[in-house]
């Protein structure tokens, strides 16, 4: 105990303020990692997800990436309580459990249909009903056999109901810009709204999206490289930004067109002037240089800390 509390002073007196994760005790509101890594798994971590629990159920999932259903099962969520599925993009390590999702819900007792909605498609990807059909479509899908979760003539299942939100790029001199920024809300219901901004992930459709709960408001980030102003409008306020911490400082080359640096997670976080910011989506290029991150971050933003394991819990 006194050991422990000595290390969370020198952590303070280092990097200041800095939160641990709380245990999810199913009251109120909170945010689980389900997958706290990047598409290598380093360190055991399972890809992208999170859970936000409303009054012990769990009503949004956010991306479905690698080895993350295995979390999800662990976490006590029920697929019967989900409201909404939110995509980033369709990269394998933000989306590619959802068929794993899907048939392992089957005997879940859910009813109602279950809205999914990510990004509009372009050249290089798939639209999100696109993705969902390619892989459920009883007569063309990958997993044709589970055809019934879309199938409007069967009643065996509840079905999927897959949506696109429109987030236009434009080509300009070689790089993508942005044009639109937040849209939303996209999603809503009596218990929560979620909305959407359009973000640069290479050539790949991006979303990011925010989650607002009566007063809470709850950000993610996703894959960005942080340069267009979106994230920090979509981000304004927020009670907990989980922004994607996958390259170092000074990581160049093709990652950085994807990705956003810590000083550049730091900006954002303080233009923002959200209350919490966690650190997720960790790669082999940022675990073990938590100190050097957090530098950087301090740079601009002196607010609360934290990096993200899986199956960590937080109160926005």
């Amino acid at each position: 105990m006194i050991a422990r509390a000595f290390l969370l002073y020198t952590l303070w007196f280092l990097l200041g303020p800095i939160v641990l994760a709380q245990e999810c005790d199913g009251h109120g509101l909170s945010v689980q990692v389900l997958g706290s890594g990047g598409p290598q798994l380093d360190g055991g971590r399972a890809s992208s997800s999170y859970l936000i629990w409303i009054d012990g159920k769990a009503r949004v999932l956010v991306d479905v990436g690698t080895g993350s259903t295995l979390r999800f099962r662990k976490s006590g969520a029920r697929i019967a309580d989900l409201d909404v599925v939110l995509l980033s993009h369709l990269h394998v390590d933000h989306s590619g459990d959802l068929p794993g999702l899907v048939v392992s819900s089957g005997e879940g007792g859910r009813k109602r249909a279950l809205p999914i909605y990510g990004p509009a498609g372009n050249r290089y990807m798939p639209s999100s009903v696109s993705f969902v059909r390619a892989l459920f479509d009883s007569k063309r899908g990958a997993f044709r056999y589970l055809g019934d979760f879309l199938g409007p003539l069967s009643s065996h299942t509840y079905k999927l109901q897959p949506h696109n939100v429109h987030a236009r790029v434009n080509p300009v001199n070689s790089v993508l810009k942005q044009v639109q920024t937040v849209q939303g809300p996209v999603f809503g219901n009596k218990r929560l709204s979620a909305s959407a901004a359009s973000v640069i992930h290479g050539n790949v459709p991006a979303l990011a999206w925010r989650v607002d709960v009566q007063d809470k408001r709850i950000v993610f980030t996703g894959d960005a490289r942080g340069d267009t102003g979106n994230l920090e409008r979509l981000a304004h306020g927020a009670d907990l930004l989980v922004a994607h911490h996958a390259i170092a400082e000074n990581d160049a080359g093709p990652s950085r067109q994807v990705h956003m640096p810590p000083s550049v997670i730091g900006r954002i976080a303080y233009l923002a002037k959200t209350n919490h910011l966690l650190l997720s989506h960790r790669t082999a290029q940022t675990l073990g240089r938590e100190k050097q991150s957090t530098e950087f971050i301090r740079t601009r933003y002196s607010g609360l800390v934290s990096f993200a394991n899986d199956l960590d819990c937080f109160e926005p």
